[in-house]
């Protein structure tokens, strides 16, 4: 059977409207494309809290900036399609720009707490695009749980505050990072890397490892990560820190849990990675 694949907000809705009108709980896996192992997880984490998926596909202008890669962002529709048909998913929600950005359009969200400094210093845009993209995608569902991989953890922080600080009526959960076999985090952006990059990328892993479970003080163990980066072939160290988990200011003696987080640069690609600190 082929997926159903929903190009407007006005059929999308009128399938859920149909969902929950039989009494059923609706999910929502949002991505933007170039599917890989990692986004068929999250499906399959959010299965159980649910009785239908929507996975959503939308490259979203509004978190990429001018000198970023929105235009190359890789995208493979029939692809992705392919991979979700033996998934969980039960549809697509697939709009076009115009659908999700019509002319006039012309609202924003101004964000703080968990969104400010680590992401927000190189791409102070990002959030902002981020949250509004996800309150749309929200609406239109009707979703009543969505799930975020712990891969963008930031992201997952500012989501989980915006949905709390907003009062909607979702839950929201988080989906652990899948790893390639090196430990690599997966990404869409990994086809970036070149065949000489790759062994160098896959070191970041190692030195988080490192950082997250240092005995010393934080401010010596996060120069030691900076260091390390470096030695190890990395082109640019955005930031190689230790957080409180769930605020992501900066931990004090009251701090119960904490996270390591790192971003790197190979060129021009970024990559993320956090873990669990000690």
């Amino acid at each position: 059977m082929t997926l159903p694949v929903y190009r407007t907000i006005a059929d999308m809705r009128a399938q859920v409207a149909a969902w929950k009108a039989d009494g059923l709980r609706v999910g929502l896996v949002p991505t933007m494309g170039a599917l890989h192992d990692g986004h068929l997880s999250l499906i399959g984490e959010i299965a159980p809290h649910c009785d239908r998926i929507i996975t959503s596909i939308f490259v979203n202008p509004t978190q990429f900036a001018a000198h970023e890669d929105l235009d190359t962002y890789p995208r493979n529709e029939a692809a992705d399609l392919a991979k979700l048909e033996n998934s969980k998913a039960n549809c697509v929600f697939a709009p076009g720009v115009a659908e999700m950005y019509p002319n006039g359009f012309t609202t924003a969200l101004r964000l703080d707490g968990p969104a400010n400094g680590l992401e927000s210093e190189t791409r102070p845009h990002f959030f902002a695009g981020v949250a509004l993209i996800v309150n749309k995608l929200l609406s239109q569902t009707q979703a009543d749980i969505a799930i975020f991989g712990e891969k963008d953890y930031q992201q997952l922080r500012v989501i989980r505050r915006m949905v709390r600080d907003l009062d909607l009526p979702v839950e929201i959960l988080g989906g652990p990072i899948i790893r390639e076999a090196d430990g690599l985090a997966m990404s869409s952006r990994n086809v970036y890397l070149t065949d000489a990059e790759r062994p160098i990328a896959a070191k970041l892993n190692g030195i988080l490892k490192t950082l997250a479970q240092s005995t010393a003080p934080r401010e010596m163990a996060e120069a030691e990560a900076h260091a390390a980066l470096l030695s190890a072939g990395f082109t640019a160290v955005d930031y190689a820190t230790i957080r409180d988990a769930d605020t992501l200011a900066v931990p004090d003696d009251s701090t119960r849990a904490r996270r390591a987080l790192i971003v790197a640069r190979l060129g021009d690609v970024r990559l993320l990675d956090n873990m669990a600190a000690i």
